[in-house]
């Protein structure tokens, strides 16, 4: 979180929000810090997750859009946690600080563990409905209509605008991010294709239960082509355990994976096969999102050693245009296709 945002924060904050759904924050623990503040409190003996969204991150408008688009995933029976009223029966409430808001909301803790990239679980089982819920939430989405509560386009991101985040020396990169950018803006636009996403189902964002994915963590949702939402799992998957490995490993698991994601996400909905051979543009996307992304949210002046390995390690494969993954995307759908 940004230093002066952490500024305006405080327990009496807390617990004023807490105090909006009837939750108790005597004993917070809190779970998340980068992009919202995010707690887990309790009703009686229940955990919520309860959220507070800084105003320079979302409109209020925006969150509301991402917890109406959420209530009706789980009333159609995705399994992506329920998004509570508060004592004014409101999804969103606001509490001013100074000239500054914050916007608050509650959800229901979603059942499970998480799965690490080194468990045993991490297979492709776990892969196969990893796709699945995708396609689901794909499907359902198609046929949303989110009225006056929409999501912000991509590209209206702030962190789209490289050049204001990235070092002027970064020409190299910035102007290749402005042509993926170009690229992607001339794709056609569907409803098949094209709507609200949620745009990070990584492994640090749903939980694992009795052979059930459970979705979480929304706050990136945005108006984008669903093609994203497969190649978000592939980056994370690959660059999270193979990322320090040669292009040939990381790619050797990137079909793997892919080839599982896309049997479970064809049970639920469709691609075709001119469509997945766009991969690689969403790929780099990601690439460049998170490049910026670093440079917005750390101190480059005092990279932490990690820090500096993951900055170094994306801004040379950006450089050399050497690609995360190189793979054959219409030979991985059809196999996913055949079930083989």
């Amino acid at each position: 979180m940004e230093h002066w945002i952490e500024e305006l924060f405080s327990k009496e904050l807390l617990e004023e929000a807490a105090n909006r759904y009837g939750c108790d924050a005597s004993h917070a623990k809190k779970l998340g810090d980068f992009e919202n503040y995010v707690y887990e409190v309790y009703k009686g003996e229940m955990p919520y997750i309860l959220r507070l969204t800084h105003s320079s991150h979302r409109s209020g408008k925006d969150v509301e859009a991402e917890l109406r688009w959420m209530n009706y995933l789980h009333d159609k029976g995705v399994n992506v946690p329920l998004v509570n009223q508060s004592a004014e029966g409101e999804l969103v409430e606001v509490l001013n600080v100074g000239d500054n808001y914050f916007y608050v909301c509650l959800f229901d803790k979603a059942p499970g563990k998480p799965v690490g990239i080194n468990d045993e679980l991490f297979d492709d089982d776990l892969f196969r409905k990893w796709g699945k819920i995708t396609g689901r939430m794909h499907l359902f989405t198609k046929d949303y209509e989110a009225g006056e509560y929409v999501r912000d386009r991509w590209d209206e991101d702030d962190v789209m605008n490289y050049r204001k985040y990235l070092p002027a020396d970064d020409t190299y990169i910035i102007e290749k991010a402005e042509r993926n950018m170009k690229e992607i803006q001339n794709f056609k636009e569907t409803p098949d294709n094209f709507g609200t996403i949620h745009s990070d189902i990584h492994p640090g964002n749903f939980f694992y239960q009795d052979g059930d994915l459970h979705v979480f963590d929304f706050d990136d949702s945005m108006q984008f082509f669903f093609l994203s939402d497969i190649a978000i799992p592939v980056y994370y998957s690959v660059w999270w355990k193979f990322r320090k490995e040669k292009v040939e490993v990381r790619s050797e698991f990137g079909e793997t994976f892919l080839t599982a994601f896309l049997q479970g996400y064809l049970e639920e909905y469709t691609i075709e096969e001119e469509w997945i051979e766009q991969m690689p543009s969403f790929l780099l996307l990601r690439d460049l999102t998170l490049y910026t992304v670093f440079h917005k949210k750390w101190d480059m002046d005092n990279l932490s050693e990690v820090e500096e390995s993951i900055l170094t390690g994306i801004k040379d494969r950006l450089l050399n245009d050497e690609p995360l993954v190189r793979l054959d995307y219409k030979k991985i759908l059809q196999k996913a296709k055949a079930g083989e």
